[in-house]
């Protein structure tokens, strides 16, 4: 029937406009956090994600993320039971967009 057509029209529509209009590295929540946080980011387009996290020194202590993500919003977690408290930095990074930011953990 005619009417089937137009409810899946407007379901294609609604999931069309739902997409994220550019890249963003969202707070991470809870922060500060113990032992974990979820990281949460979206992407506009199909890309390759990397996501790591840094000491306050500069030097990585984990990579949470390196891989080709679809279009949308997505989450990862950061278990920091193995790091001693203090503040690190994740940093968000594709072809064109580059966010970093502080994290707290608490213990």
């Amino acid at each position: 029937p005619e009417w089937q057509d137009m409810a899946t029209f407007v379901v294609s529509l609604t999931q069309e406009q739902s997409l994220p209009s550019t890249f963003s590295l969202l707070p991470a929540y809870p922060n500060p956090f113990n032992p974990t946080t979820r990281i949460d980011f979206t992407i506009p387009i199909e890309s390759n994600i990397t996501i790591k996290v840094y000491s306050i020194t500069g030097s990585e202590v984990a990579s949470l993320s390196n891989g080709y993500y679809e279009a949308g919003f997505h989450s990862v977690t950061w278990d920091g039971a193995n790091f001693a408290s203090g503040i690190y930095f994740v940093q968000m990074e594709t072809d064109s967009y580059q966010k970093t930011q502080k994290l707290m953990l608490v213990k």
